[in-house]
């Protein structure tokens, strides 16, 4: 594990730098939500690919040029797929499936529990609308068919979990050491 390598400075800088843009209509901003969602999956002892996925699972929004809200102005940004394929550079599918399947793993929830759907954020009904809404018995069952759709869906409900205002988490060096034992040795 290579603590002091270049990539983990540059997820810091983008986790700590960009994510001062508020989380959607939350009362927090998205460098809050990604320390929560990883201290959540810390919490309840995940790997360090699960606790990796959960920190960087919207790194998407942060990346793009599209502001801090597209869905209030009714676009889906598709941030599972640009975190997916900027993340894939670096980490394997332990880590960047979870991320490109977290919001399928929403429309899953919202089509398979009765209660999540009461569950969700404003901000998360709302873009639920721009995703494709709940799934259908067929997506269901083709969503479970997925290598990696269970760590999706645990990593979704730290995503609704991780949106309380003032909760106070470590920073990014704190799980730094995961995110290390996750990259791909540089070059490949």
């Amino acid at each position: 594990m290579n603590i002091s390598d270049p990539r983990l400075d540059e997820l810091a800088a983008i986790i700590d730098g960009k994510g001062h843009g508020q989380y959607g209509l939350s009362a927090i901003n998205q460098r809050q939500h990604a320390l929560q969602a990883a201290l959540l999956a810390e919490a309840q002892g995940e790997s360090a690919a699960l606790i990796t996925a959960a920190l960087l699972h919207d790194i998407g929004h942060m990346v793009h040029d599209l502001g801090d809200n597209p869905a209030e102005a009714g676009i889906d940004d598709h941030h599972e797929d640009l975190g997916h394929a900027w993340l894939l550079a670096w980490f394997g599918p332990e880590v960047t499936e979870p991320v490109r399947l977290h919001v399928a793993a929403k429309r899953y929830l919202c089509g398979t529990d009765p209660s999540y759907f009461g569950k969700l954020s404003k901000d998360s009904v709302l873009s639920l609308s721009l995703q494709g809404g709940p799934m259908s018995a067929a997506e269901i069952a083709a969503f479970e068919e997925l290598p990696g759709y269970a760590e999706a869906v645990r990593l979704r409900r730290w995503d609704e979990g991780a949106k309380v205002k003032d909760l106070a988490t470590p920073g990014f060096a704190h799980f730094a050491r995961y995110v290390a034992a996750c990259l791909k040795p540089m070059g490949v």
